[in-house]
């Protein structure tokens, strides 16, 4: 009997967590100048999850890329996680996806190219379900296995949904649980079961497509995904980009089973322990948040949800749009408020 392909003992880390952290980024980014085109509608100064650029009056395209070392052992499950990671930033700016394209690491004499098959697979799966077309893509041999897409979507002009616009009094919803790194990281360490992995590979291969559709339905005034900074420094980033500060309850925010457990017994990804201390100087804890808790909000998620900021007016329309598009998940986690751009208090 042929034993399976472990896929995550061929990289060094799992999913986003492999990401390089926001200090690290930050050093990079400095160095690319800040385009001033108008048809430039969003660029990497707010470190906001996709670009921007305008066609016409009424069209603008989204464009995102997004890849990342095996989260899961399964190739076909690799396959759709990645996909729909990549897509999320695309719903995250109030997006409709249109074409992807496939980016590949591959081992060839460590790996089969039949697993890559499987893993290709997936992703046009989950890119038929969102309705886009995977159009080609690039692929180079690498000692890890990675993958992703660049996901390209449009949306009118007046109806950006960016990171910047939160204002002081706007209720924070989440609509996914988190601690798929800590999940992913036990898989890897051998403390988890891949079978006792499967709510967090249904939370990953979700689409965000119906909270992205929830966002147009609400007077909503930013919004980000949940990704490889964890929520604590998504939020920071929206915060930052908004000028505003905000208070977070961490009992409000959902985890998924056994995080917490899971965590305790170490299984935190270097990624998360790194997006931490990047927000040390903004963030404050209650001195009844633990450790552990302070390390699941800083988890470096993969294919995380959505995190929104919508008036106190709106939240019941978001909650019932989101409830019509079966994000049963969402809860809220939080209220935006004034104080130094980027601050974040949590209890």
């Amino acid at each position: 009997m042929t034993t399976p392909v472990r896929l995550t003992s061929y990289s060094h880390g799992a999913g986003c967590a492999c990401k390089l952290g926001p200090n690290d980024l930050a050093q990079v980014l400095r160095h690319i100048p800040v385009a001033a085109d108008p048809r430039v509608l969003v660029d990497a100064s707010n470190r906001d999850d996709a670009a921007v650029f305008r066609l016409s009056d009424d069209r603008a395209l989204v464009a995102t890329v997004d890849f990342f070392t095996p989260v899961v052992d399964d190739p076909y499950d690799f396959g759709r996680v990645a996909a729909a990671n990549a897509l999320s930033d695309v719903y995250a700016m109030g997006g409709t996806p249109l074409l992807t394209l496939n980016l590949v690491g591959w081992p060839r004499e460590k790996l089969p190219f039949e697993l890559l098959g499987e893993i290709l697979r997936g992703g046009d799966d989950i890119a038929r379900e969102a309705g886009a077309f995977v159009l080609g893509g690039h692929s180079v041999d690498d000692p890890e296995p990675k993958y992703g897409m660049v996901a390209i979507g449009e949306v009118h002009p007046d109806r950006i949904v960016t990171n910047a616009g939160a204002r002081a009094g706007d209720v924070l919803v989440l609509t996914k649980p988190i601690g798929t790194g800590i999940l992913t990281t036990a898989l890897k360490r051998d403390l988890l079961p891949a079978a006792e992995l499967a709510p967090a590979v249904r939370s990953m291969t979700t689409l965000n497509a119906g909270a992205g559709r929830a966002l147009r339905a609400a007077p909503v005034h930013a919004a980000t995904d949940v990704t490889g900074f964890g929520l604590l420094g998504h939020l920071h980033s929206l915060l930052r980009a908004s000028g505003a500060a905000a208070d977070l309850d961490s009992r409000a925010v959902p985890l998924l089973p056994r995080v917490r457990e899971l965590a305790e017994r170490g299984a935190v990804p270097s990624g998360t322990r790194r997006n931490l201390a990047s927000v040390s100087h903004a963030v404050t804890f209650d001195g009844s948040v633990d450790e552990v808790t302070r390390i699941i909000v800083a988890d470096a998620q993969t294919s995380g949800g959505l995190l929104i900021a919508v008036a106190e007016s709106g939240r019941d329309a978001l909650q019932a749009a989101l409830r019509r598009e079966g994000t049963l998940a969402a809860a809220e986690i939080g209220r935006v408020r004034t104080g130094e751009p980027g601050a974040i208090a949590v209890r």
